[in-house]
C-alpha cells in the first residue's frame, strides 16, 4: 500500500485547505478552463482547486489517496449544489481505474508531488491527458526561504532519516528533474515550461494558532512533534515553528495571518 495514505488520513489537511482557498480560485481562474472541459484534478484534497474548476463549468473528478478527503470534497460539491464535480480514492502512481487520453487538462497543486514512484506519477498523467490536452502542476521548491519549505526542513531535522530509497516529494521542485521525469513519459522537452508563482496562505487567527494547526492536523509535522515529544524536544520545535510563522506573516493585523509562499508552476503540453 502507497505509505501516503496513512500520512494523509493522520490528521484533518482540511483545517489547512482552509487557509488556501482564496490562492487556490486564483490560481485556477488562470488555467483557462471553459465550460464542459474534462478535469482530472490529482492529490485534489477537499477541492481548494476542483471546487472552482467545477465552478468555471468543467467536469472535474477529483482523486486523492486520503479517505477522508474524498469524503470532504464530496461534501463541499454538494453543500455548492456542483453536480459536475465529483471525488474518489485513488493512487497517483497507479490510476488504473481512469482510462488512457480520458482528460484535456490534468491539475496537480502540491498533490501528486507527495506521491512516491515520480516516474510513475508523470506517466499516468501523461497517459490520462488527451492529445492536445495540458497538465498543470504546482509544486513546492527545495531550498526555498518561504514557509512549505522550510516547514518540511525544520520537521524533517526532529524526525527519523527517512527509509533507504526515499525520493524527496521537493525534488518536483527543480526543472531538471520535472523534465527528465516527463520525458521518460514521453514528453519533449519543448512541450515543459516552468513558472516561479506565489500561493498565499490566508489565516482570521494569529502565527502561534496556525503552527498549532499544522501541529495537530497536518500530517508532516504531525510525526515531527510526535519525534520530538520521545526526545524531550517539542518545545523546541514549537518554538522554532512559531519564529518562522511570525517572521514571515505579512499582515498588518495582529490576529490573522497572510504568508505568501513560492512555488514552480509546471505546464505540460500533449
Amino acid at each position: 500500500m502507497n505509505p501516503n495514505k496513512a500520512l494523509w488520513e493522520k490528521g484533518d489537511f482540511t483545517q489547512i485547505a482552509q487557509t488556501m482557498r482564496e490562492s487556490g480560485a486564483a490560481l485556477v481562474a488562470q488555467l483557462g478552463i471553459t465550460e464542459g472541459l474534462k478535469v482530472l484534478d490529482l492529490g485534489c484534497g477537499d477541492g481548494t482547486t476542483a471546487i472552482p474548476e467545477a465552478k468555471l463549468g468543467a467536469t472535474v473528478l477529483g482523486v486523492d489517496i486520503a479517505s477522508n478527503l474524498v469524503e470532504a470534497g464530496n461534501g463541499r460539491a454538494k453543500a455548492e449544489g456542483l453536480t459536475n464535480c465529483t471525488f474518489q480514492e485513488g493512487d497517483a502512481t497507479d490510476l488504473h481505474d481512469l482510462k488512457d487520453q480520458s482528460f484535456d487538462l490534468v491539475v496537480s497543486i502540491f498533490g501528486a508531488m507527495f506521491a512516491p514512484k515520480p516516474f510513475d506519477v508523470a506517466r499516468e498523467m501523461v497517459r490520462v491527458t488527451r492529445p492536445g490536452g495540458r497538465i498543470v502542476m504546482g509544486n513546492w521548491i527545495p531550498g526555498d526561504p518561504t514557509l512549505v519549505a522550510q516547514i518540511l526542513k525544520i520537521s524533517s531535522a526532529y524526525t527519523p532519516p527517512p527509509p533507504e530509497g526515499f525520493i524527496s516529494p521537493m525534488l518536483w521542485g527543480v526543472e531538471s528533474h520535472v523534465i527528465e521525469r516527463f520525458e521518460q513519459a514521453g514528453v519533449a522537452k519543448e512541450n515543459i515550461t516552468f513558472l516561479k508563482d506565489t500561493f498565499t496562505f490566508n489565516t482570521s487567527y494569529p502565527p502561534s494558532e496556525y503552527v498549532n494547526k499544522f501541529k495537530n492536523y497536518y500530517g508532516p509535522t504531525m510525526n515531527a512533534f510526535e519525534a520530538a515529544e520521545k526526545n524531550g524536544k517539542a518545545v523546541e520545535l514549537q518554538q522554532e515553528l512559531e519564529v518562522l510563522f511570525n517572521s514571515q506573516n505579512k499582515s498588518t493585523d495582529k490576529n490573522k495571518t497572510s504568508i505568501s509562499v513560492n512555488f514552480l508552476r509546471v505546464t505540460i503540453t500533449r
